[in-house]
């Protein structure tokens, strides 16, 4: 199988299991595990906190590792605690959008057109039910919304 080298790495950066790292700047992360990118989102974020300055250069870092340099994040600014207009991660300015879209997801732009869809899990989330949500997310091809994610696992959304 050829795989376009311009297509996120196949594979998980979160292992199945429960001792997920809790230490400032640990991201909690998993991508698609296909390079087809035909579900509804390319992968699941669950950060610590709602502070975006503290939350989204680890998320970012992660991210650029697997995908390359991310250029502009897209996001409900409702969401989050100060939403600054830019941040320099890892010597490179990235812009943040915000729009009040209450749709519990994360937007990533690596380029002019190709975006990443996160669903974002809520911080207080029961880690259970944070690792149900983030398995539906990757699954190659689902079509569910963040929402029917969170109501099928019993997640309260953020919005």
């Amino acid at each position: 199988m050829n795989v376009d080298p311009s297509t996120p790495a196949a594979g998980r950066l979160l292992p199945d299991t429960n001792d997920w790292p809790h230490a400032p700047g640990a991201v909690v992360l998993r991508l698609e595990t296909t390079a087809s990118r035909l579900g509804a989102h390319d992968g699941a974020w669950w950060p610590r906190s709602r502070h975006l300055a503290a939350e989204l250069p680890a998320l970012i870092t992660a991210v650029a590792e697997s995908v390359g340099p991310i250029q502009r994040v897209g996001l409900d600014a409702a969401a989050w605690d100060e939403v600054p207009g830019r941040m320099i991660v890892d010597d490179r300015v990235v812009h943040i959008d915000w729009f009040p879209v209450g749709d519990d997801t994360v937007i990533l732009t690596r380029g002019d057109h190709d975006h990443f869809l996160l669903l974002v899990v809520p911080p207080d989330t029961d880690p259970a039910a944070a690792q149900a949500a983030m398995a539906a997310a990757v699954l190659a091809g689902a079509s569910d919304s963040a929402r029917q994610i969170f109501v099928k696992t019993g997640i309260t959304s953020a919005a």
